[in-house]
C-alpha cells in the first residue's frame, strides 16, 4: 500500500497542472467506485452492519482527502507531506485513548524513528520559514483525520468483509469529493496520456491500496499499520530516483533508512518478544477478541505474528 502510494507522485504531477486538485479527486474515486463496484456487484448483498462500517470509514477519508487538499493549496508541499505524516504519531495516541492498548516502550521508539525519518525526507530546513498558518492548521487536521480513519478500520474490519468495505467506502468518498468539485465545474482529463495516468491513481494506486488496507488491518493493529504506510515518502524518493531523474541525496539515505529502521522494529519486536515470554515448548494463548478492535481470532500465520503488535 505505502509502495503503491508513493508511485503516485508522477501522475499526480502530471494532473494537477491541468486540473484542478478537488476535479482530479472527484474523477479518480468515481473511476475506482466504479471499478470496485462493478467486478464486486455480487458482494453488494451485505449486512446492515457493514454498511454502517462503510459508510463511516468511506465519510472520515473523504473528508481527510478534501482537507488535506485545501490545506496543501495553502501550504509549502514539503510541510504539508511531513504534517499529514503525522498520523504515524497521532494514531498510537488515539489506540491508547480509544481502543484502550497499552503501546509498548520499543513501539513508541518505532513511532519516534518513523517521525523523524519523515521530517528528514520531508523538510528542506533551508527553504522552510517558521510561520504557520491556516494552511499548516488545515493539514493537521487532515493528520487527526487519517489517524482516524485507520482507527476506524481497525475497529470495523475483517477478511470476509474487506471487498464490501471497500466498494462502500469508495463510493461514499466519491460522493464526497463530488460535492467538492461540482460548485466550480468538473474539468475531466485531457488526452490519452493525462487519462491513463487517471486510471492509474484510480485504480492502481486508489481502489487496491484501500482494499490492501482494509485487508491487512484485520492482522496488525492500528499503530503497526501506520508506521509501514508512513513509508510512503519513502518509497517516493526511491521511484523518484529510478524513474524521475533525480539524484540520491542525503537526506533520501537517511530518511529512508530511519524510516526502514522503524518499520523493521514493529513488524519484527512481536514476534521476539512472544519468544522471549513463552517457555521454550509452549504457545501462547490467543489474544480474547471481546474488546472494540481487537485482533480477529483466527489460525492464520499472520495473526501469531501480529497479535500483540501495538
Amino acid at each position: 500500500m505505502a509502495m503503491l502510494w508513493g508511485s503516485t507522485f508522477f501522475s499526480i504531477k502530471a494532473l494537477v497542472s491541468q486540473e484542478p486538485v478537488a476535479d482530479m479527486l472527484a474523477v479518480r474515486f468515481v473511476i475506482a467506485a466504479a471499478v470496485v463496484g462493478s467486478l464486486g456487484w455480487r458482494h453488494w448483498r451485505m449486512p446492515r452492519r457493514t454498511l454502517v462500517h462503510g459508510l463511516v470509514i468511506g465519510a472520515v477519508y473523504g473528508a481527510a482527502q478534501l482537507v488535506q487538499t485545501y490545506g496543501l493549496a495553502r501550504t509549502p508541499a514539503s510541510v504539508s507531506g511531513f504534517i499529514t505524516g503525522l498520523y504515524v504519531v497521532i494514531t498510537p495516541f488515539l489506540a491508547a485513548w480509544l481502543l484502550r492498548r497499552r503501546i509498548p516502550g520499543i513501539t513508541w521508539v518505532a513511532v519516534t524513528l518513523a517521525t523523524v525519518g519523515l521530517a528528514v525526507l520531508s523538510i528542506d530546513v533551508g527553504s522552510v520559514g517558521p510561520q504557520a498558518g491556516v494552511g499548516e492548521a488545515l493539514t493537521l487536521v487532515s493528520a487527526m483525520l487519517y489517524a482516524a480513519h485507520i482507527i476506524a478500520v481497525d475497529s470495523y474490519c475483517a477478511p470476509g468483509t474487506a471487498l464490501q468495505l471497500t466498494a462502500v467506502e469508495l463510493a461514499v468518498v466519491a460522493v464526497v469529493c463530488l460535492v467538492a468539485a461540482v460548485p466550480g465545474g468538473i474539468t475531466p482529463p485531457h488526452g490519452p496520456g493525462q487519462w491513463t495516468w487517471m486510471i492509474y491513481l484510480a485504480v492502481i494506486a486508489g481502489a487496491v491500496p484501500i482494499f490492501l488496507q482494509i485487508w491487512a488491518q484485520s492482522y496488525v493493529t492500528p499503530t503497526v499499520a501506520a508506521v509501514i504506510m508512513a513509508g510512503e515518502p519513502a518509497w517516493a524518493a526511491v521511484f523518484a530516483v529510478m524513474f524521475g531523474g533525480e539524484s540520491v541525496s542525503w537526506r533520501m539515505v537517511v530518511g529512508g533508512t530511519t524510516m526502514v529502521a522503524a518499520m523493521i522494529l514493529v513488524i519484527l519486536t512481536p514476534a521476539l518478544s512472544r519468544r522471549d515470554r513463552a517457555p521454550r515448548g509452549t504457545v501462547p494463548a490467543p489474544a480474547p477478541a471481546a474488546s472494540l478492535g481487537a485482533r480477529r481470532p483466527s489460525s492464520d500465520w499472520r495473526t501469531n505474528i501480529t497479535s500483540d503488535a501495538g
